[in-house]
């Protein structure tokens, strides 16, 4: 992965966004990586969801079992100024 400091970064945009479509490019600030640019592509691979959370949950060990016992933590979870 390239590295771009923040003023270059803002002057070189246009190449970044090229590089972008073949490496992850980071983008630094006084040293310190605070930004990484990623193709659309890359970004759509990774942020796709993998069904609704009804599937998800139908898909859990737990989907079928009746029997569980659960059991609620009833102490205080603060001091009562009074």
């Amino acid at each position: 992965m390239h590295s771009w400091q923040i003023q270059e970064a803002k002057a070189r945009m246009s190449e970044i966004i090229k590089r972008a479509q073949e490496q992850p490019q980071d983008i630094t600030l006084h040293g310190k990586s605070v930004a990484v640019v990623i193709s659309r592509a890359e970004f759509d691979r990774l942020s796709r969801a993998e069904g609704s959370l009804v599937d998800f949950m139908r898909r859990s060990p737990l989907y079928d079992v009746d029997d569980m016992e659960l059991e609620r933590d009833k102490s205080l979870t603060r001091e009562v100024a009074l």
